[in-house]
């Protein structure tokens, strides 16, 4: 049997090879297509619409349409490689085909409606009535109530649309994979940590070459930014990273092949017909259409709103970055490849600790251990090792029990490597619902860019996390509880399926929060060679710097959200004005720190441009509003003579918001577990910016 067509339990990721992703995709359509064809169908005379009849047949055929794509695009992000790209490309204009012709089929449309206006609707549960209601909003912006010719193109714009994004990855991806500096004298190398050190001859001898490696992969060129002395060397490998994938990109054999300035311009041409195809004046309009926000204004107005209170704290901050530059460590002017490096120093002189003295705290095994230990006691679940195959030696495989019954699984891939695609993300293997057999428990897959463990003189020794990459880790296993511990039966509104896209971040971001509690911190640390725990004189350093440059921080992210919202919102695509141009624009009106002009941050901006952040970038802060707020509730449970870490206050949580999964808007979710509205003060607390 084809792997990919084996629904029967988790993926056999053992077993997939690229050569069956066609047949496996072809059959599935060919079925999916028959189903389709036979909802189509009118009723006979005297029959009425029903859930069970039409809903549930559709959700069936497109679950495994959906699964077996999902194992496809997982591989494809994980595992690229030639052949499997080639599958994968092939079969993506007939997948993005289906969904288009699906989310435009005006007889399923119109029974979508039937179903909302007859009697059954008022019987349905309030889950079901939120996939009813969600279909016929969908089915409206997948274009079903368009002209014939207009579906056509409207067709034809989510097949180009799907190709350019895939392309816009592929390019970040190639240029990230083909860039390599090798350094032959260990003295150029003044500052490096050894670990980092250490990788980079690692990566130096496996190919086959003498010195240190380094490539464009997070853990390898980041630490040369924060810790190298030659600032020569920081300016070099600054500039290969705010230029890959672009115009500019004249480090690598093949700038012109993985250029995305035209990607980005033909992504956005696209997007706004769609909106106008829609009868939307911008793309910016349609995006919010299922989200919490109502209007691009309202966002504007949101993120013109932080950078105003952020502002007075970032000019401090970068007053204080430069006169210590220029007094400490004789550089002036401060550029652009000097940040982060001048920021790690003042760090150290004036909270006397490094960001590697703290790493050596965070083994692997420990963090991991810690942050379940967290899960357990919050939310009364077990999570335990699992056995299934994987698509890498590196990946571990888990379960999550509730008094001894399973509830959901998870796959975890935490280092980098080529062929991998940068950044952290949580996506679903399977959602949860109910079946004839009894509940689909979900699975998801967690993925991060950590450095692998090392062997040192010839012992081996775990990965070591910086205190950022166990926030990045915690973040996406807050994305994993929210889909793997939802009470809801429903596909549609399970876990996160259903959930507005600004809201999606809140258990996220909610469980940052606890890397900075002290309970929780010394369960998971222990030093690497000593194995003594992080002192607590450590701790209280690292959260005296916790809100260190947070108003720069702030303005940085404000920046992202308010160039992805104008170039979707009032940027006209066909004008003589280019990105570049609105990218500018919104530095000038917002940022402290202008980047070099050479900076094209924008061409590998793949949230944006080849995720689903489009109009949408802005939910990281919008919800970074709710998770603090909802966080505060612990704090106040803590503060109240009980604990922060209080079982009755996760319970409460995890029944209200992660149980709830998308079942009802976000808002409500929120409101029944704080009892109102949201409010930005705790958010502002938190991140240092109280008057």
């Amino acid at each position: 049997m084809n792997p990919l067509l084996d629904f029967s339990d988790l993926p056999r990721f053992d077993a997939i090879k690229p050569e069956h992703v066609t047949p496996a995709i072809d059959k599935l359509l060919e079925q999916s297509r028959a189903v389709v064809a036979s909802l189509e169908a009118p009723l006979p005379a005297g029959e009425h619409i029903s859930w069970d009849d039409f809903v549930e047949p559709l959700e069936n055929t497109t679950e495994q349409m959906g699964r077996a794509w999902g194992v496809v695009s997982h591989l494809n992000a994980v595992m690229d490689r030639p052949e499997l790209r080639a599958a994968y490309n092939e079969n993506l204009p007939k997948v993005t085909e289906f969904w288009t012709a699906l989310a435009q089929n005006l007889a399923l449309f119109d029974k979508y409606k039937a179903l909302k206006a007859g009697a059954e609707y008022s019987t349905l549960s309030a889950a079901r009535k939120k996939i009813i209601d969600n279909a016929v909003r969908d089915f409206r912006l997948g274009g079903a109530e368009l002209a014939d010719d207009q579906k056509q193109r409207f067709a034809e714009i989510q097949e180009q649309h799907a190709a350019l994004s895939t392309r816009f990855s592929e390019n970040v991806l190639d240029a990230t994979n083909d860039f390599a500096l090798f350094v032959d004298d260990e003295t150029e190398l003044a500052g490096l940590p050894q670990d980092v050190k250490q990788a980079a001859r690692a990566a130096a001898e496996k190919d086959g070459k003498a010195g240190y490696k380094f490539t464009l992969h997070f853990p390898s060129y980041f630490p040369i930014l924060q810790f190298a002395d030659r600032r020569a060397l920081r300016e070099t490998i600054y500039r290969a990273n705010a230029t890959k994938a672009s115009e500019l990109a004249t480090a690598f054999s093949k700038p012109a092949e993985w250029d995305n300035t035209q990607n980005i311009v033909n992504l956005l041409k696209l997007r706004d017909e769609e909106a106008k195809l829609l009868g939307y004046k911008s793309y910016a309009e349609v995006s919010l259409v299922p989200k919490m926000a109502q209007t691009p204004e309202q966002v504007i107005g949101f993120l013109q709103d932080l950078a105003r209170r952020a502002r007075p704290f970032a000019e401090t901050d970068l007053a204080e970055l430069r006169a210590f530059a220029k007094t400490e460590l004789g550089i002036e002017p401060l550029e652009a490849w000097d940040m982060t490096y001048a920021s790690e120093k003042l760090r150290e002189q004036r909270y006397a600790f490094s960001e590697q003295e703290v790493k050596q705290y965070f083994p692997e095994p420990k963090v991991i251990d810690g942050l379940f230990r967290l899960v357990q006691t919050l939310f009364s679940v077990d999570i335990k090792p699992d056995t299934a195959p994987t698509w890498h030696p590196d990946v571990k495989f888990f379960r999550i029990e509730t008094n001894g019954k399973l509830i959901g699984q998870f796959y975890l891939d935490l280092y980098a490597r080529s062929g991998k695609r940068g950044g952290a993300w949580m996506d679903d293997a399977r959602g949860r619902r109910a079946t004839a057999h009894g509940v689909q428990t979900p699975v998801a897959y967690l993925t991060c860019n950590f450095t692998e463990p090392a062997v040192v003189d010839g012992k081996p020794k775990p990965a070591l996390f910086t205190h950022d990459e166990v926030i990045t880790l915690f973040h996406e296993f807050g994305h994993g509880l929210h889909h793997m511990l939802t009470q809801v039966d429903e596909l549609g509104v399970s876990g996160i399926s259903g959930v507005e896209w600004d809201a999606v971040e809140l258990p996220s971001q909610f469980m940052e929060n606890f890397c900075w509690e002290w309970d929780v911190l010394q369960h998971m640390t222990a030093h690497v060679d000593t194995g003594a725990p992080l002192p607590r004189a450590l701790f209280d350093k690292m959260t005296a710097a916790k809100n260190f440059q947070s108003g720069l921080q702030t303005l940085r992210q404000v920046e992202f959200s308010l160039f992805d919202m104008h170039l979707h919102f009032d940027y006209d695509p066909y004008d003589s004005k280019t990105v570049q141009d609105v990218v500018n624009e919104v530095r000038q009106q917002v940022a402290v720190i202008v980047p070099p002009p050479f900076n094209r941050f924008q061409h590998s901006f793949s949230h944006v441009f080849a995720g689903g952040y489009a109009a949408g970038y802005y939910s990281y802060k919008w919800a970074e509003v709710l998770s603090a707020d909802a966080y505060s509730a612990f704090e106040e449970a803590g503060a109240a003579g009980g604990n922060t870490l209080s079982a009755e206050t996760g319970r409460k949580f995890q029944q209200e918001i992660l149980a709830m999964g998308g079942s009802r808007p976000a808002i409500e979710s929120f409101k029944a577990f704080r009892g109102r509205e949201p409010t930005i003060d705790a958010l502002l607390r938190h991140s240092g910016m109280t008057a």
